[in-house]
């Protein structure tokens, strides 16, 4: 008797194997559409040009020019990326007067020691030397006219570089009495850092910084589009501003250098810029007179005016503060309103006009949000990833009803929560997060769901950002390859310029004939999948019937009683036409089943329809 096998789309690990009877129980690299499942897209670098560090943020905007521009903030660098490649246009903290630098090189060693007196830089920042002349020997002007990473600090005078040469013999001097050290704003953290030690970590960053008191944050940027320019900070930093009419070879700078610069915020943890009424926000700032933070605190600046902070009568700039939660974590821009989120609480920010300008509004208590990355605003609804579930605001804030919660905040590196990044792909109807399992301090697994099918599914995927823009033909990602790339771009992975197989898998919870009361057997598979949009001469796909004696005894295996359950599924032509493998016979005998299907073959995609299996009663003993 030949029974058609369908699902109800989405995953469902709330239950077990048996208990979820009619739905799909593992996915990985599969996607649900019109209610079946499908393989995803493959992902495609956009050049073979790098970047330092570890991308966490990015941002897509088109300048007057109509330069097509992506900003890509790292732990060590902020760049803007145009064409494919990086643009270094982290901003200078120092640039010392002329003769202030001088060296001193060891016969035989690549390591140089720089003296700069109160030189403020921290190991792993970058300093640029110009002006230099020859040291002596192999350490000549050009060895010593360009960017270095300090490689260890000695003490607040001295620290040392390892240059790209090895000295030939010690010497000491200035370099020539024109050197200038152009120091580069702190690197940051790649991962969340325990503090070890008594006042460990860098000031600002404790207690009194964040309201932590046992990690060194790492390094998460913020940043808007600011008309044509950017305005961005890192937490815990000052803001910046980068003007596009320099070039993308122009480096950002404070906004508190800007001409008319008034009681810019010395610190912040959140860069933002209303969408309509354009002001440029400060969220968890020190207030006007004080150096220290208050992460609950909003200061905004007046509007269309980036670098005016001063709240006066003439002016709209202002600032107000939120009561629920102890820091603000992140902001997104809705549709009439900014949303605010603290960790207990979220807020409505509204445009009022003068003389309040801006409101806030408590939409709701009592909620978490796990990330500053973790906030999405898509089809008019905000969806955030809290600490223990997943939630929505559609005028209402709500929770969302989640059929893989347990397997995701069950295994969760809870250290690590700040590296969770989400985004959307309006394409697909889907919200992505991407975050670490709990054996893992990268983020290397992914959740989505699909809010036209009301339906979730996972896999496993390493990814640092994304962002989701109409102004580029596909989403972007950022890799732990130090390069961005195309998502949806293909079937292939392709990140290192050699294409490789995705390997795509969805398992199916148990099934079984009269709940169980029998056992079944099934000789035939008509198996029902499309491969149109392979690339490959011949794509396949595996099928997998997996039989069980009873529910959770454990799969049989298949050699042990004389059965077959692996066949291959293949397209018989190789043009794209809807003509496949018919039937597959097979001989397998269980109480329970579920099947699995699998491919693992370069520019193969394909997508399941209805499966139908020939199965009979066999008895009621194994």
């Amino acid at each position: 008797m030949l029974k058609k096998i369908t699902f109800k789309s989405g995953v469902n690990r709330e239950n077990t194997r048996y208990a979820a009877e009619g739905t799909w129980y593992e996915t990985n690299k599969v996607r649900f559409r019109v209610g079946l499942p499908q393989k995803i897209g493959g992902w495609q670098r956009l050049s073979s040009n790098t970047y330092l560090g570890v991308c966490r943020s990015m941002t897509n905007w088109v300048t007057l020019a109509g330069q097509n521009l992506v900003s890509v903030g790292t732990n060590l660098k902020y760049y803007i990326e145009r064409g494919g490649s990086y643009f270094d246009v982290t901003p200078i903290r120092l640039t010392t007067a002329a003769g202030d630098v001088t060296f001193a090189a060891t016969n035989g060693s690549a390591v140089l020691t720089v003296t700069d007196v109160d030189h403020g830089a921290q190991q792993g920042d970058y300093v640029t030397f110009s002006g230099a002349v020859s040291l002596g020997g192999n350490i000549t002007a050009t060895v010593l006219n360009q960017e270095y990473s300090i490689a260890s600090i000695i003490d607040d005078d001295n620290y040392t570089i390892v240059a790209t040469a090895t000295a030939n013999s010690s010497d000491s001097g200035n370099g020539g009495a024109a050197v200038v050290a152009a120091y580069q704003i702190p690197i940051g953290n790649e991962l969340e850092v325990p503090f070890t030690g008594w006042g460990a970590g860098r000031w600002g960053f404790g207690t009194w910084g964040f309201g932590g008191t046992t990690i060194a944050p790492m390094r998460l940027w913020s940043q808007n589009n600011f008309g044509e320019d950017l305005f961005f900070t890192y937490r815990g930093g000052k803001p910046f501003y980068w003007d596009a009419t320099g070039g993308v070879n122009t480096r950002a700078v404070y906004v508190s250098s800007l001409s008319g610069a008034s009681d810019v915020p010395t610190i912040a943890n959140i860069a933002f810029v209303s969408d309509l009424y354009r002001f440029a926000f400060c969220f968890g700032a020190n207030e006007i007179g004080s150096a220290v933070i208050d992460p609950m605190l909003i200061r905004w600046s007046d509007q269309e005016d980036v670098a005016n902070w001063t709240p006066d009568a003439t002016n709209q700039a202002g600032s107000l503060r939120v009561s629920k939660g102890t820091q603000i974590i992140a902001a997104k821009q809705a549709r009439q309103e900014v949303l605010v989120f603290t960790d207990a609480a979220v807020y409505g920010l509204q445009y009022l006009g003068a003389p309040e300008v801006w409101g806030a509004q408590l939409l709701g208590d009592n909620i978490t949000v796990i990330s500053p990355n973790a906030v999405v605003y898509s089809n008019n609804v905000a969806y955030w990833m809290g600490k223990d579930k997943f939630y929505y605001y559609d005028g209402t804030v709500k929770t969302l009803s989640c059929s893989v919660r347990s397997y995701v905040f069950d295994d969760i590196n809870k250290q690590q929560f700040n590296q969770v990044v989400c985004g959307t792909n309006e394409q697909f109807d889907e919200i992505w997060w991407f975050y670490p399992s709990a054996g893992s301090n990268e983020n290397d697994r992914y959740v989505i769901y699909n809010y036209v099918e009301n339906a979730w599914y996972y896999g496993t995927l390493r990814r640092t950002a994304w962002l989701d823009s109409d102004l580029r033909d596909y989403p972007i990602a950022a890799t732990y390859s130090n390069n961005l790339v195309y998502q949806e771009y293909g079937v292939d992975c392709n990140e290192s310029g050699t294409p490789t197989a995705i390997t795509a898998t969805i398992v199916s919870a148990e099934f079984d004939v009269d709940d169980g009361d029998r056992f079944m057997l099934i000789n035939r598979v008509l198996p029902d999948m499309t491969f149109q949009g392979s690339t490959a001469d011949t794509p396949s796909a595996t099928m997998t019937l997996l039989p069980l004696e009873n529910s959770g005894s454990g799969y049989y295996n298949p050699a042990s009683v004389g059965g077959n359950s692996t066949n291959t599924i293949s397209r018989i032509a190789t043009v794209p036409i809807e003509e496949f493998t018919g039937q597959v016979y097979v001989r397998i005998r269980g109480r329970q089943m579920a099947f699995k299907v699998e491919s693992t073959g370069l520019g193969v995609t394909w997508k399941l329809g209805a499966p139908r299996f020939d199965m009979i009663p066999s008895g009621r003993r194994g």
